[in-house]
């Protein structure tokens, strides 16, 4: 069952990019004490994910920034692919978490079976936004090739309620 409002993100350690290479976060560090916009993509490099979902992302960085204080991606992929599809897509923005094992993605009740293209577990996509660890919104888009419930235009839309 996918996290609803009201439910408290899971406390789960991701990977990101730091200075000197992969680091660990926890979600209860980055979700403490603020408004956090995360989204979840089925994998870094992939056509949707490339050439819709991130770049609508990118280009409205900054209005999301003006209303929270975090926007994040993630996906089911390591650290170093997401640093390189961070820099692919001019996402300096965005801080991207790596959660190679799908522990969060499974937590939040995001996974999909994408073995059939030889994926393996991956996470849907979706978007939520969480006030303090707690989910204020989540939008879970399942048709393939469709962004809609976890566009930037709706989380904007979300974010100015």
């Amino acid at each position: 069952m996918p996290i609803s409002v009201g439910d408290k993100i899971p406390d789960v350690t991701l990977k990101t990019n730091g200075p000197d290479g992969p680091e660990d976060i926890s979600t209860g560090e980055l979700f403490a004490g603020k408004r956090v916009v995360l989204f979840g993509v089925p994998g870094a490099f992939t056509p949707g994910c490339s050439n819709t979902h991130m770049p609508g992302f990118v280009i409205k960085a900054d209005k999301v920034l003006e209303k929270a204080d975090t926007l994040a991606c993630m996906a089911v992929n390591d650290a170093f692919v997401m640093r390189a599809w961070q820099k692919d897509q001019n996402a300096e923005a965005i801080w991207m978490l790596a959660d190679g094992n799908a522990e969060l993605t499974r937590a939040l009740g995001m996974e999909k079976d994408a073995s059939g293209a030889c994926m393996g577990t991956r996470s849907l996509r979706f978007a939520l936004i969480a006030e303090d660890g707690v989910v204020t919104y989540v939008g879970i888009d399942t048709e393939r090739g469709v962004v809609d419930k976890s566009s930037v235009d709706t989380v904007l839309a979300h974010l100015a309620e």
